[in-house]
């Protein structure tokens, strides 16, 4: 038992006031404790407001980071549903004041956008039938909320972070509700608009739930069949095996209305003429979905991926083609197939961490009217302004309200 000495000891020395707690100004506090180092905290994609934004119909937002946490359609290695969690937790090292990127002279996070994190999207492990349904409900919910500044466009923009590769499906319904068709670009090494034939199984298909069809191999060949692709899409990066003895994927690849750049062009074309390809078949104004498997980069700098193939691109080749691409009109974008469990030291979450951080930054800085820099070392060395800064930028007269 406490003594009553003790008690009286504890009394008169908070009475006395040597221990007094005076509380301070909520300015104050914060500036001392509203802030963590990079290593601490509680995870949220660069330490962005994070709001259940399924749940919330109020939130608004510009853009928003979500997680959908899905793997259950992959053809080998699983894993990619801890892939958000990933990301995020490499992502760790950004946040407002320390956002600027460099490379596009740019700080996506302190312009005209409200940018949120609105946490994962609920999916079933259990049901791919009821995943489907849940994450094409969840895409729609999350585009159909109110923009923070409608000005810049009444319609928000997502990037995606999966998850295996099948969750490009239920996003692109989503926006073909709003848009129409949309024009995919699509880096990966794999074609991913495999016919679900190319998966051969002996079983009677109608044991089975009747959606064996969705894959992460074959979810562009359903996009195709239900119409929500256009017929300028491109796959870059390519360096698959096919089916079969001849090239016969890819003419089933180019009915669905692909054009494919091969891992291998890069040395041919060089960066420059990579996205030069790209934006010539791309029609002016189109609405844009770029769509990044992390395993388009060599494994040798991201192995934690479910389906690796050998030669792949660096990763400052891949940030460079996603830089030149940002001036098109990007109505959604992801990543994916990033599966930590095969990772070493983060490489993969960080390479995944810094595609979806140069997607947000062409989201935001497309329709900046100010802020934009020149890199100043650039012109020091005699060299030209970086794809990046050779941005038009909007003119503060342009309309994107309707957009």
């Amino acid at each position: 038992m406490v003594s009553l000495s003790a008690l009286y000891f504890v009394c008169s020395t908070l009475l006395s006031g040597s221990h007094a707690f005076e509380i301070e100004d909520v300015d104050v506090l914060n500036e001392k404790w509203g802030s963590d180092w990079n290593f601490a905290g509680i995870t949220t994609f660069a330490r962005l407001p994070t709001n259940r934004c399924l749940v919330d119909f109020n939130t608004t937002y510009d853009v928003a980071v979500v997680g959908v946490p899905f793997d259950t359609a992959v053809s080998y290695r699983p894993g990619a549903r801890f892939g958000p969690r990933a990301i995020r937790a490499a992502s760790m090292r950004q946040n407002k004041l320390r956002g600027f990127n460099a490379r596009a002279g740019f700080n996506p996070y302190q312009n005209w956008a409200h940018v949120v994190d609105c946490m994962d999207i609920s999916v079933t492990p259990m049901d791919n039938v009821l995943a489907l349904h849940q994450m094409t409900e969840a895409f729609h919910n999350l585009l159909a909320h109110n923009t923070t500044h409608p000005e810049f466009g009444k319609v928000p923009r997502l990037v995606a972070l999966g998850g295996d590769h099948s969750v490009v499906l239920p996003h692109l319904r989503a926006l073909h509700s709003i848009y129409g068709e949309i024009t995919v670009i699509h880096f990966d090494a794999h074609l991913d608009t495999w016919l679900p034939n190319k998966y051969p199984e002996g079983w009677d298909s109608s044991l089975g739930s009747g959606i064996g069809e969705f894959t992460h191999g074959s979810m562009f060949w359903m996009a195709s069949e239900e119409g929500l692709l256009s017929k300028n899409c491109i796959h870059a990066g390519l360096r698959t095996r096919l089916s079969g003895t001849d090239y016969e994927d890819y003419r089933d690849d180019k009915e669905q209305g692909f054009l494919r750049i091969t891992c291998d062009d890069i040395d041919d074309f060089k960066p420059a003429g990579i996205i030069e390809i790209i934006k010539k078949r791309v029609p002016e104004g189109a609405p844009v979905y770029i769509s990044v498997d992390i395993d388009v980069i060599d494994p040798s700098a991201a192995p934690g991926t479910g389906t690796p193939e050998v030669g792949g691109w660096s990763t400052r080749e891949l940030i460079r083609l996603l830089r030149g691409l940002g001036d098109l009109n990007l109505v959604g974008a992801d990543i994916v197939e990033v599966s930590p469990a095969y990772d070493h030291a983060e490489n993969t979450a960080m390479a995944g961490m810094q595609v979806a951080y140069e997607l947000l930054t062409s989201m935001v800085m497309n329709r900046a009217k100010e802020g934009v820099h020149l890199d100043p070392s650039r012109e020091e060395l005699g060299l030209p302004a970086s794809s990046y800064s050779e941005f038009k930028q909007v003119s503060k007269d342009e309309d994107h309200s309707e957009l």
